[in-house]
């Protein structure tokens, strides 16, 4: 079972989460009313929570405390989402042995033009003597 499938298996209910991110009940409720987690549920329409949820509360907490509100937190989410895609997508076909170097080539191009970093002097004077 590989890592992120047991990150994102519903485990915790309400009362353990609360204990584990200080949050209240309610806090919890109103994030989940935001789509800011997306708790399962059981048969009994009881949520539960996986790790990856509990880390998003986590985070949620700590950029409420910065007085991030639910909007920018909401937008932050999305930033993040969405720069994480190109790097699964990335790692997923990079993962695959039948890849020709062009089709390689094309990948890391397109990596390179995604994160559009800047290199400072400071950066590559480690490689310079």
């Amino acid at each position: 079972m590989s890592d992120n499938i047991r990150r994102s298996m519903p485990l915790f209910p309400m009362s353990i989460v609360m204990q584990l991110t200080e949050l209240s009940a309610r806090q919890i409720r109103y994030y989940e009313e935001n789509e800011l987690i997306f708790p399962a549920r059981t048969e009994g329409n009881r949520r539960l929570f996986s790790f990856n949820d509990v880390d998003v509360l986590l985070e949620i907490k700590h950029l409420i405390e910065q007085k991030v509100n639910i909007a920018g937190i909401k937008h932050l989410m999305a930033v993040k989402e969405q720069n994480a895609k190109p790097q699964q997508e990335v790692v997923e076909n990079v993962s695959k042995p039948d890849l020709s170097d062009e089709e390689l080539r094309k990948l890391l191009r397109a990596e390179m033009t995604q994160r559009r970093t800047s290199l400072r002097q400071g950066d590559m004077s480690r490689f310079f003597h």
